[in-house]
């Protein structure tokens, strides 16, 4: 199967930025609200550049954290209400419908009760207005002691009833990732070790060293991943592969 190169980063690289990243990128993460941490989001209104320049779409929504979802009522009632938040940013934007949006959940290990209950209203909700579900979660393996281990992907799918998500798994850790490695052949998601991952992140920025001394190298000077055309190095990368060169069919028909 082939894989494609996509990158994310929280602030957008600017206008210019998009010509040389192309050279190595099919895809980008384009959010749909405030990335973590930020308090306003510089994507907004920039999806025809991206389509001029024949980019693929990673749509992205900053999720809560597990501590803000206080009952299964509560948590329910935020997940229908981000579900329609996001829905109607992704039409304002000129995304098609039947889309996928990666809900970020930035939290690993197992996850609370409420929070499943979020996420099924997620999945419900975003369905009831036709776009298509997906997390950004964790894919890699999390001590609960005495042996045990959990991977939140796998405790998101086992906590879903019926319903389908789409799967953008992180797991940066050398092995199985390549590292901060630019690649135009680069392993497909199921390398994660996730194998129904339809996109990977494989490389953080900055690099997380309890994970990566085996690839250290791989990484620049400084720890961050850059692209190949950013001599200034400017915008700092995590890297993705996908299934497709348009992980949320976020281009429509217009291809």
């Amino acid at each position: 199967m082939q894989a494609y190169l996509g990158f994310d980063l929280n602030t957008y690289p600017g206008d210019d930025a998009l010509l040389i990243l192309r050279k190595t990128f099919s895809f980008a993460g384009y959010w749909l609200n405030s990335p973590p941490g930020a308090k306003q989001n510089n994507w907004a209104g920039k999806r025809q550049l991206l389509l001029a320049q024949k980019f693929g779409f990673l749509l992205l929504y900053n999720g809560p954290l597990i501590a803000e979802l206080k009952s299964p009522a509560q948590a329910a009632k935020r997940g229908t209400t981000d579900a329609a938040s996001a829905a109607a940013a992704a039409k304002k934007e000129g995304f098609p419908l039947h889309a996928i949006i990666f809900l970020d959940i930035e939290e690993g290990g197992r996850l609370s009760e409420n929070y499943h209950a979020y996420l099924r209203a997620w999945a419900d909700g975003l369905g009831r207005a036709a776009y298509r579900p997906g997390v950004y979660c964790s894919g890699m393996p999390a001590s609960e002691g005495h042996g045990v281990t959990i991977i939140t992907a796998d405790d998101i799918r086992a906590n879903l009833g019926k319903r389908e998500l789409a799967y953008f798994v992180y797991n940066d850790a050398c092995p199985p990732s390549p590292g901060c490695a630019i690649s135009h052949n680069p392993q497909v998601p199921s390398a994660s070790g996730v194998s129904y991952a339809v996109v990977w992140q494989f490389a953080q920025s900055p690099r997380r060293k309890q994970f990566t001394a085996h690839c250290a190298a791989t990484y620049n000077r400084d720890g961050n991943c850059y692209a190949p055309g950013d001599t200034a190095h400017a915008w700092l990368l995590d890297l993705n592969s996908a299934t497709t060169p348009d992980p949320s069919s976020g281009r429509g028909g217009e291809q």
